[in-house]
């Protein structure tokens, strides 16, 4: 096995791009060796949901695109990040606030310990920021014969 796989997608900030994003990483992790008919895989399903739902929901307008991030270090590090152009960083809102939203990075952060990993959020140089988490890679990845790149 490869010491480093990863692949990358960037979809456009629309709704619909969630769907993909989604199925995106659902299907390279499929490549890699994780049955998409998984504990593991149903958390990774929401967890890139919610990431990917923020970054459309929450940029305002000021990025057009978001990129998905996946990488796998020495079969035992997942990590998996969504970077948009926003420069403002994820907050939790006051209780009184969250009635239908503001509880994304709550359910993030709660099944990414769930499985054993951790959550980041990290400025990137262009302004933006990227959340990822970080999970133990548990499953034996299977080769994949080149590494995926898509741009919309």
């Amino acid at each position: 096995m490869a010491d480093h796989l990863e692949a990358s997608v960037t979809l456009p900030s629309d709704p619909a791009s969630v769907s993909a994003a989604r199925a995106y990483v659902v299907g390279t992790l499929a490549e890699w060796g994780l049955p998409a008919d998984t504990e593991v895989s149903d958390s990774i399903r929401l967890i890139i949901s919610e990431l990917a739902t923020n970054a459309v929901q929450h940029t305002l307008g000021q990025s057009p695109t978001f990129t998905v991030d996946v990488a796998l270090d020495r079969d035992e590090q997942l990590r998996i990040g969504v970077t948009d152009g926003h420069p403002r960083f994820p907050r939790r809102l006051p209780a009184a606030v969250q009635q239908d939203n503001g509880r994304g990075l709550v359910i993030i952060r709660w099944l990414t310990a769930e499985c054993g990993g951790r959550l980041r959020i990290r400025p990137t140089r262009e302004g933006g920021k990227t959340i990822s988490i970080e999970l133990p890679w548990t499953v034996p990845a299977q080769p994949v014969p080149t590494a995926r790149k898509q741009e919309p």
